[in-house]
C-alpha cells in the first residue's frame, strides 16, 4: 500500500442530509485521518455564503465532494453554489489532492468551465461502465470494466486538458482525471448498502426520474452486498493514487 500521511486532513462537501461519507470513512480512519465536514444542505438559502466560512485551503490535505440531487446549474435556488465553485477553483489551482463523486464530479468539471447538462438518459441502478481505450500509462488504471452504482439525471463534459478514463453506453463521461491529483465520477464507488438504503428511501432522490426506472427501485431494494465491493474498492485505490502526487 502506497505511503498515506498521518493523520491526514481530509475535508468533504457534503449535499445530502444523513448521506456520511460513503464506504471510504473506515478506509480513512484505519490511517488515522481527521475528518471533517462542509454541510451544504444545511445553509439558509437566504443568507449568503462568505467564502471565508469554507475551509482555509492550506487545512486540507485530500478534498472529496459528494453528491446530491440538486443541478450545479441552479445558483438561483442554491446560491451557495458560486462560492462553492469559486473555492473549488482556488483549491485545484493549488495542486492539491481531490475526489468528485457524481454531483461532485460536475461541480469540479462545471467549477473548470466544463458544460453540466441533462443526460439523453436518465441512469438508476447498477450498470456496467469500461474503461476507454488508450489512457496514457501513467493515468488512474482502470479494469476492462466495473459493474457500479448510477443515480443522476445530468452528466458533465470533459474539463479541458482532463483525460476521459470510463465510459458507457447510457452516458459517455463516466469518469475523468486531471493531473494526477484529481479524478472525477459520474457514478458512485462509495455506496453502501446503508447509503443506498437512504437513497431509496427519500422522495426528493427519486423525484427526478420518471416512467419505466421507477420499477426497478424495488429490485434495488435487494441490491446483493457483494455488488457493493467492487466500487468500494476502486475508490480506496483512487484515494491512495490522488495521494501520492501530493
Amino acid at each position: 500500500m502506497p505511503y498515506m500521511k498521518s493523520h491526514l486532513k481530509v475535508h468533504y462537501f457534503q449535499h445530502i442530509a444523513g448521506e456520511g461519507f460513503g464506504s471510504c470513512y473506515d478506509f480513512l480512519k484505519s490511517h488515522n485521518a481527521k475528518i471533517t465536514a462542509t454541510e451544504f444542505f444545511a445553509l439558509p438559502v437566504d443568507l449568503p455564503l462568505e467564502i471565508e466560512a469554507l475551509p482555509h485551503i492550506e487545512d486540507v490535505d485530500l478534498l472529496i465532494i459528494m453528491g446530491g440531487n440538486i443541478s450545479v446549474n441552479d445558483e438561483a435556488n442554491y446560491p451557495w453554489l458560486k462560492i462553492e465553485k469559486r473555492w473549488l477553483r482556488r483549491y485545484l489551482a493549488s495542486g492539491k489532492p481531490a475526489i468528485g463523486l457524481c454531483l461532485g464530479g460536475q461541480l469540479i468539471a462545471n467549477a473548470l468551465g466544463a458544460a453540466v447538462s441533462h443526460s439523453a438518459y436518465y441512469e438508476l441502478g447498477w450498470t456496467t461502465v469500461q474503461r476507454v481505450r488508450n489512457i496514457p500509462e501513467n493515468c488512474f488504471q482502470l479494469p476492462d470494466q466495473l459493474k457500479v452504482l448510477q443515480w443522476h439525471s445530468e452528466c458533465f463534459e470533459i474539463p479541458k486538458g482532463a483525460v476521459h478514463l470510463a465510459e458507457n453506453q447510457m452516458c459517455r463521461n463516466q469518469m475523468y482525471q486531471i493531473g494526477k491529483n484529481v479524478l472525477g465520477f459520474q457514478f458512485h464507488p462509495e455506496i453502501t448498502p446503508q447509503t443506498l438504503e437512504m437513497f431509496l428511501d427519500n422522495d426528493d432522490q427519486i423525484e427526478v426520474f420518471k416512467g419505466d426506472v421507477l420499477p426497478s427501485l424495488a429490485e434495488l431494494k435487494k441490491t446483493n452486498k457483494t455488488y457493493f465491493q467492487e466500487g468500494n474498492q476502486l475508490l480506496n485505490q483512487a484515494i491512495e493514487y490522488v495521494l501520492e502526487a501530493s
